[in-house]
């Protein structure tokens, strides 16, 4: 007989968190995962994220597995639709365009073949693998001590800013040898999410639905990433097509983010709670630092936002994911390294790139954080009692933050410069 079922939290807050039930045995496992980097030499975080591509079969849309070395559970075979869109815009900016493609692709296949949806929206996660024909399947488990199928909420839901990172995506693969495919796939996107603006507070986008079908939850909070990656994402929409009603939109998304600056922290509110009006005046260091990447004159505007992540939430050379800084976030030092590198402080930058080089796990990639559990700041929404975390697991998301900062290659312009 297994043992009873933990409820842990393994993925990051992006205003929602993926909530599952997984059982000891798995935990066990983690714990015995060695704390050793790899000290082996590898390829660049480039070549790391072009050599996934190669391993899997030759030809067609993929989707990667967002935790590549995952053998059973909720996590085995589940790419989500953040890492692999992340992914997608590193190897155009590592120069493997045809490689981006397929994930591109992936995602356009995924907009006309859900198994329910047909407006425009994509999951959260999708089953890693080359998408063929029918509907593309969701990531699920089975489940010995209920003995059926099972799906997370959160990766069946459609959240808006892992919405705007695909449409970044597409956006990035879009020039005239594609056509107008990938474009128009992220203009279908734009419209699903634009019937989340609010006029609540000071405006800006809710965080989207969690949930399966056919009556997901609709989430009524609002997150300041959210919102920093629609601006970014609306913003290019509007230059590649030509219509100003993206414009817009980007205008509302952008305005909300400057609204959650808090002048006496010195630093981005995470967004608002349900009503849509009251701050949330948790410390994340991705709210601090994507709007300084993402948004016209930001770095200097709210340059302090850099102090405050400094002060407040560096450890071991690199940066945690909130004020606890209990260890490396590796994502997120190579988001700051990016920002660093966009800036012209390359002394810094390097440094922060080889602490997300001490970083490399076993298969080639890199440990998404130092420690065995890294917290967040933040508690599960399914139980207020546990902490959402992080673990030390080798990570798509971290590795393609890896080659960005590599390459110096701004995910939300599609350049090598601020916007």
């Amino acid at each position: 007989m297994l043992p009873e079922p933990i409820t842990y939290c393994f993925y990051r807050y992006r205003g929602l968190c993926l909530h599952t039930s997984i059982v000891t045995t798995f935990t066990i496992m983690m714990a015995a995962a060695p704390l050793q980097a790899s000290v082996a030499p590898k390829a660049s975080a480039c070549g790391y994220l072009a050599g996934l591509i190669d391993k899997a079969p030759p030809s067609g849309p993929l989707f990667l597995p967002s935790y590549p070395t995952v053998e059973s559970g909720p996590l085995h075979g589940a790419a989500y639709l953040y890492d692999n869109a992340v992914a997608a815009i590193a190897l155009v900016g590592c120069g493997e365009q045809d490689k981006a493609y397929r994930i591109g692709s992936a995602i356009l296949w995924a907009i006309d073949n859900d198994r329910t949806w047909h407006d425009g929206r994509l999951r959260n996660a999708y089953a890693a693998a080359v998408v063929a024909n029918g509907p593309v399947k969701l990531p699920g488990w089975w489940d010995n001590t209920q003995n059926k199928w099972l799906e997370d909420r959160y990766q069946v839901g459609s959240d808006n800013g892992n919405m705007a990172w695909a449409m970044l995506a597409l956006l990035s693969i879009d020039d005239v040898n594609t056509g107008s495919r990938f474009r128009d796939g992220a203009a279908r996107l734009g419209v699903w999410v634009a019937q989340w603006a609010d006029t609540r507070g000071t405006g800006g986008f809710t965080g989207g639905t969690f949930g399966h079908e056919p009556t997901p939850e609709v989430r009524t909070w609002k997150s300041t990433e959210h919102n920093t990656d629609l601006a970014a994402a609306f913003g290019l929409l509007a230059i590649r097509t030509g219509d100003s009603h993206w414009r817009d939109k980007a205008t509302a998304a952008e305005h909300f983010v400057d609204t959650m600056w808090a002048p006496a922290c010195a630093c981005f509110a995470a967004g608002t709670a349900e009503d849509g009006v009251t701050h949330n005046p948790t410390l994340a260091l991705d709210a601090q630092i994507w709007p300084l990447t993402a948004l016209h004159g930001a770095a200097g505007k709210f340059a302090a936002a850099m102090t405050t992540a400094e002060q407040r939430m560096s450890v071991g050379g690199g940066f945690s994911y909130g004020e606890d800084r209990d260890g490396v976030w590796t994502e997120g030092t190579g988001q700051m390294a990016l920002l660093m590198k966009l800036l012209g402080r390359t002394e810094r930058a390097e440094s922060l790139i080889a602490v997300i080089e001490s970083q490399r796990s076993p298969d080639g990639g890199f440990y998404a954080t130092t420690v065995r559990e890294l917290p967040t700041g933040f508690v599960l929404d399914t139980d207020p009692t546990k902490p959402r975390l992080y673990f030390r697991l080798s990570h798509l998301g971290a590795a393609s933050w890896a080659a960005l900062a590599e390459r110096g290659f701004n995910p939300f312009t599609m350049t090598k410069g601020l916007p």
